[in-house]
């Protein structure tokens, strides 16, 4: 029979490294925009300062992306290779460490031998990496996939504030940057909610309330230390 439900979890590897580059890339750049703005400084130099952090937070979401996820790679790596060496030297104590699993989860003795000899026979690595590793093909580290996700998420999500700090005349700019970005991150709280089968109410403030928190110590800092022109 067909497994007719469909479950959110395989989504859970691109979902969190796309919503961390896209929360990112708006909260910094609109936090970075109002800074500069905050100063006095013109709308060129306002353009100049989010582009370089467009380019630079990217960059640095894609190789910090890369570089985490690799290490848990490595580590998800060498906890198989040991787990494949000891089935080739002590099979008769990995057979009794799956079954000894399974009574702790509510089979009775016999049957979960039987369980465990099955599993084995069928495919001894893959039992031992789910069951006594927790590893998964569907939440397995992908590092490539987690950085592109992560670099492509933050530019798209950069890309927002800094698109109306160029449409707004001077004058307008920092309260049309900041509401601007609170729409944009209540909007991808609720779009991520939705894809990971949320409450997509509670994600939006959540993310909002952080974002608008970033964005007013960033404005603070620029109109404390700034010069007015």
């Amino acid at each position: 029979m067909r497994h007719l439900e469909k479950h959110k979890g395989h989504r859970t590897g691109w979902l969190r490294a796309a919503v961390l580059g896209a929360n990112d890339g708006i909260v910094s750049t609109a936090s970075l925009v109002l800074g500069v703005a905050a100063t006095g400084a013109g709308s060129q130099a306002i353009l100049v300062a989010g582009m370089a952090g467009l380019v630079a937070g990217a960059m640095s979401m894609a190789a910090g992306e890369y570089v985490s996820v690799s290490s848990q790679a490595d580590t998800e790596k060498a906890d198989l290779a040991r787990e494949r060496a000891e089935l080739a030297n002590q099979p008769d104590h990995e057979h009794a460490e799956l079954t000894s699993i399974y009574v702790e989860r509510g089979l009775d003795e016999n049957l979960a031998k039987q369980v465990a000899s099955q599993l084995m026979e069928h495919d001894a690595l893959g039992a031992h990496a789910r069951d006594e590793l927790g590893l998964s093909d569907a939440l397995a580290a992908k590092p490539v996939q987690a950085a592109l996700a992560s670099a492509a998420t933050f530019a798209a999500g950069a890309l927002l504030p800094l698109l109306v700090a160029f449409l707004l005349p001077s004058t307008s700019l920092m309260w049309g940057v900041a509401g601007g970005s609170l729409v944009f991150l209540a909007g991808l709280g609720a779009l991520a909610a939705q894809a990971g089968g949320s409450s997509m109410g509670i994600a939006a403030v959540r993310v909002t309330f952080w974002g608008a928190l970033a964005m007013g110590l960033t404005a603070g800092v620029g109109a404390l230390f700034g010069v007015t022109a």
